[in-house]
């Protein structure tokens, strides 16, 4: 794969919260997007992480009700039903092999994305989840920290990246043709050094 390949898999990677919730995932698939995951970088190798798959209706369901996903959108309480992702994994830390789970749980979501929008496929990262509440619904032993949770599924959003305006906002929006704006930072707002 050559850079420019890359970079528009990288710019096509947006945080889609709506899909085509007919458009069903298999086991397969999402057992594929682990194995991407299994073979990233870990710390000190420990490879502590460990995922839950969901493509069951009924379990959707209650991992959806755990999750906030729209901080900046105050009156969208999420996606309706036929606009619902089809899949979902739950990534966790395994405290019988580390205590310290470092940034293993970021980089393999990122890389689970990357794969799925390779794929064709869409996503969105969480990190705003009732724990207890999905722990109760998946009966999630206390040995197992929930660190993060991937809905998935065939996005039915545009999504554009804007430049942050001269007012410094960086609140994604949506325009009135439901568009998604996600204001980004100029690349020259970011290197602040260059030997």
């Amino acid at each position: 794969m050559n850079f420019e390949t890359f970079n528009g898999l990288v710019v096509n990677n947006r945080s889609c919260r709506r899909f085509d919730h007919a458009h069903k995932i298999d086991t397969k698939t999402l057992e594929s997007l682990v194995n991407l995951a299994r073979n990233c970088a870990s710390a000190a190798n420990k490879q502590p992480l460990k995922f839950i798959l969901c493509r069951d209706e009924a379990k959707n369901e209650e991992i959806f009700s755990c999750l906030g996903w729209a901080a900046y959108l105050t009156d969208w309480p999420g996606p309706e039903k036929p606009e619902r992702p089809s899949a979902y994994i739950v990534i966790m830390g395994d405290h019988t092999i580390s205590d310290n789970f470092w940034c293993d749980h970021g980089i393999a979501a990122q890389t689970i994305l990357l794969g799925a929008r390779a794929l064709g496929l869409g996503g969105c990262m969480f990190g705003a989840i009732n724990i207890k509440k999905l722990k109760d619904y998946l009966n999630i032993p206390d040995t197992l920290e929930v660190k993060l949770v991937v809905a998935l599924g065939k996005p039915v959003e545009d999504i554009q990246i804007d430049e942050v305006g001269r007012d410094g906002d960086i609140r994604y929006w949506r325009d009135e043709n439901r568009v998604h704006h996600v204001p980004k930072r100029k690349l020259s707002d970011l290197i602040t050094g260059s030997f």
